[in-house]
């Protein structure tokens, strides 16, 4: 099952922060948003199929987030959690933890944002189209 989105990213993509990632619906970035990989999503956690939010759910699901932009693609995977929500109207976030609110689309991730190819990132920070695809098993 997936979910894809389709986003920008922006000059002030650092992809710095140490326990999570970001792709966020909102038209700008500030350069304290070192978390945020992407900008400008056609598509939030709230637009998702329930049965898409209901597999995330389950504590044993794998779920993935691979990005694509500028000729790049890397990919994360995380777990599932009884508490993801997935309602959030604005953003997705991954986390290195076990920490949920309506915005966490995974957690447990082996990275976050910094751990993110460079390449990719600086296609990312010169702006690329980027295609977030999420997949859960």
């Amino acid at each position: 099952m997936e979910e894809i989105i389709h986003a920008r990213g922006h000059e002030h993509v650092t992809a710095e922060h140490s326990s999570t990632f970001e792709v966020t619906t909102d038209d700008f970035l500030t350069p304290a948003g070192d978390c945020i990989l992407a900008i400008e999503a056609d598509r939030a956690p709230a637009d998702f199929d329930p049965d898409f939010i209901a597999a995330c759910q389950d504590r044993e699901a794998t779920i993935t987030v691979t990005i694509e932009a500028g000729g790049h693609t890397d990919s994360v995977s995380g777990r599932g959690d009884p508490d993801l929500e997935l309602t959030n109207e604005r953003s997705l976030v991954g986390r290195t933890s076990e920490y949920v609110d309506d915005r966490t689309i995974m957690n447990d991730a082996p990275f976050a944002a910094e751990g993110f190819d460079r390449d990719l990132v600086a296609a990312l920070a010169d702006g690329a189209e980027a295609t977030v695809t999420i997949t859960v098993e």
